[in-house]
């Protein structure tokens, strides 16, 4: 599988890349055995990056990720992980995260917000203890919409001297906001950005950003391609998940005319929707999540799959989205 480089930060990532909030028993749960066969699979499948988070299962998606790569060749490989929640033993436990955080495992820790230079150093720390690694190759400022100023001020200043350090290979931030990203490329050193269903088949929002950073040389990386499962078969439904909702009438509407196109030019929608965002030179990777080896298959195979180049320019308008 074709690899790419983050800016001039000497870091590749896989056009393909692994989200591990599935393995992480998003939405619902996974068996550990299930969970080592879909990362195994996708290092079959050539797929050499692989992002995690500690909010993905509490830690279960960065423990899973850091067990399922032990014995691969380090150099090998890129892996994220991300700042800006730090695990802590909760007090009142209810027995499930699915309800407030949307993972279904035990509720025995807490996630506590911190974008501060000591949070952020525990929160890598703690990373890399649950990965068993001694290094991470991309560390991202996770969901700071809502706490802005400390991100800049603190979080991304802190990143980069770990990143000086040779404890981090790579800075970036992560989330589902176009302009707090657009901030990170303008005020601090950030070498990536990661922003999650923006630059889709049916939202592209994030075109001012992608256009920011192919101007500063920030690398992006593109996450939620199918818009939380909207684009991920051939024919969208009425009841698709758009955006962690129920999709809006005219978001289907454009999904579904996205589909008629495909049919059109012979394409599967779920191997036009991982590889547009591709089509951008700002882009290095698209991130989705994988649960099981069938699925990271199918994903291997829509990311490699010929697509008629006429289909491009005849696919319709984007939603219009505030």
């Amino acid at each position: 599988m074709k690899q790419n480089a983050l800016g001039d930060t000497g870091v590749m990532v896989s056009e393909l890349g692994f989200g591990g909030s599935t393995i992480g028993n998003l939405y619902r749960a996974v068996d550990d055995d299930t969970a080592l066969a879909a990362t195994a699979a996708a290092w079959e499948e050539g797929i050499r990056y692989f992002d995690t988070a500690p909010h993905y299962g509490l830690g279960l998606s960065e423990r899973r990720l850091g067990r399922a790569l032990q014995g691969r060749p380090r150099d090998k490989y890129t892996l994220s992980t991300k700042v800006g929640r730090l695990l802590a033993p909760n007090p009142s436990p209810t027995g499930s995260d699915l309800e407030d955080g949307g993972f279904a495992v035990p509720d025995d820790l807490v996630r506590l917000r911190s974008y501060t230079r000591d949070g952020v150093l525990r929160s890598i720390e703690s990373s890399l203890e649950r990965l068993g690694l001694d290094r991470i190759d991309i560390a991202y400022i996770h969901d700071p919409e809502d706490y802005m100023d400390a991100a800049v001020a603190e979080a991304a200043p802190t990143l980069a001297d770990l990143r000086d350090q040779g404890v981090l290979g790579a800075v970036g931030a992560g989330m589902n906001y176009v302009e707090p990203l657009r901030r990170f490329v303008a005020e601090t050193d950030v070498d990536v950005v990661m922003v999650a269903g923006r630059w889709t088949l049916v939202d592209q929002r994030a075109q001012p950003l992608l256009d920011d950073c192919c101007e500063a040389g920030v690398g992006v990386v593109v996450a939620a391609p199918f818009n939380s499962g909207l684009l991920a078969r051939q024919e969208p439904a009425p009841d698709s998940m758009f955006d962690y909702d129920i999709v809006p009438v005219d978001v289907l509407d454009v999904a579904r005319a996205c589909a008629r196109a495909c049919e059109r030019r012979r394409v599967e929608l779920p191997a036009a929707a991982l590889q547009f965002p591709l089509r951008h030179p700002a882009v290095a990777s698209v991130v989705t999540g994988m649960r099981t080896p069938a699925q990271v298959q199918a994903s291997a195979a829509w990311i490699t799959m010929g697509i008629d180049a006429r289909l491009w320019n005849e696919l319709p308008t984007p939603a219009r989205l505030a």
